[in-house]
């Protein structure tokens, strides 16, 4: 894997926290907070994996796994754009299951 995808990782995770801050998401929430990971395989889902709420951290795991081929060789932005796509995935998904305010999500995800 490219050396910068933790950088780009965390740039992408400054950017959507922004969002998630700016229109609420979290507001009704039962979970504090919402971890992603990001597991390189062969494909891209379009869902994440839900974890279970932890009692101890208060968030709510999600795993959704990228696509290692498209990843190998990309550029920054391309690489930031994989990385988007797939949190915002996860997001909106979560959004939808707890019904949870994600329309700024989806907002930022159609700008793609």
């Amino acid at each position: 894997m490219p050396k910068f995808d933790i950088e780009v990782a965390t740039v992408v995770r400054d950017e959507i926290e922004k969002v998630m801050g700016d229109s609420g998401y979290l507001k009704s929430a039962p979970f504090e907070w919402v971890t992603i990971a990001f597991q390189y395989g062969l494909k891209n889902d379009d869902e994440p994996v839900f974890g279970k709420i932890s009692k101890r951290y208060g968030d709510l795991p999600l795993a959704i796994e990228l696509d290692t081929n498209e990843l190998l060789g990309a550029s920054r932005e391309e690489m930031k754009r994989l990385f988007e796509i797939a949190a915002l995935r996860s997001l909106i998904a979560a959004g939808k299951r707890y019904s949870l305010n994600y329309s700024a999500l989806e907002t930022h995800f159609a700008s793609l």
